[in-house]
Parts: C-alpha cells; structure tokens; sequence
C-alpha cells in the first residue's frame, strides 16, 4: 500500500475476493468478540476498523471497508482511510469558511475595482485565505503521515484476517 505519492488525504483502495459477501462479513463479526487490539463494527455491508481509545491521538486514522456482492459468490472490498469523522468534519467546515470568505471578499473586491473604489483589503483577505487553504492542506498531510504507521496497522489487520 503506497500513501506517500499520492495527493488524496484520504487514501482508498479496492480488492475482488473469491468469496461470498457475507463469509467476509463474518469474519469481521467474530473479529468483534475475538480480539482487542481494534475496534471492529459492522452495520450492514460497512465495517468500521478503529484504534482503540486508549492508543488514540487526535490524528488516528480508521479503515472503512464497504464489502459488496458481486455475482458467482465473489465480492469486492472498498477500503477507506480517514480520521475520525468528527476531525473530518471539523476540518472540512474550515475549508468551507475559508473558501466562503474567499469568495465574498473576491466579489466585494470585484464590485469595488468596477466602481473604481479601493480594493486593497478584500485583495489582501483574498490572498491570506488562499494561503490559509495551503496551510490547511499542509495540516492534513502532516496529520495524515502522523497517522501513516497506524493505517498501515489496519491495513496489515484487514489483509491478515482476510487472508490476503
């Protein structure tokens, strides 16, 4: 699994499984009971892999896996990494300030250069929201390799269990 080359802060993957759906569902529903080193819910065709509390730090990463029924008992395994989905959510609420302000600030500076008005705030809130954005893109990579170790944990488990 390579995550250092790609620019998604949310690395995916997919995997096709001569097996039925709902045997690989199984294995994760006894996983539930059988050990502790993760947290492992199921609701539906969705699986939830999460580091325990306790192990957890603000950049913990989980693994959702869709598993889905293709025809002739096999299936297929979508795979997501991603943080906890309120830090998700937190974070992308602040790009949708930032891009908000950016926008607003653009036209009220686009109306005032038409009207031959000065510009020079809302040109300059312009440019420090683009540079927030940067800084906030630069956030989730550091917080992304923060968490490298631990996906490659939930990634080494899925696979183990799966038998891959």
């Amino acid at each position: 699994m390579i995550l250092d080359n790609d620019i998604v802060l949310r690395p995916r993957f997919n995997l096709n499984l001569p097996e039925h759906n709902e045997a690989v569902l199984s294995v994760f529903e006894n996983l539930k009971n059988t050990q502790t080193e993760f947290v492992v819910s199921r609701v539906d065709d969705h699986v939830f892999i999460r580091i325990p509390k306790h192990k957890q730090h603000f950049w913990s990463p989980q693994l959702h896996l869709e598993i889905n029924k293709l025809e002739d008992k096999n299936c297929s395994i979508h795979g997501l990494f991603g943080p906890n989905p309120t830090v998700w959510t937190l974070f992308m609420f602040l790009h949708f300030v930032v891009v908000m302000l950016f926008i607003g600030f653009g036209i009220w500076g686009y109306s005032n250069w038409a009207l031959d008005l000065t510009y020079g705030m809302q040109l300059g809130v312009c440019i420090a929201m683009f540079m927030l954005w940067f800084v906030l893109y630069f956030i989730g990579r550091a917080g992304r390799a923060k968490g490298k170790n631990d996906m490659i944990l939930l990634h080494r488990f899925m696979t183990q269990n799966l038998n891959l």
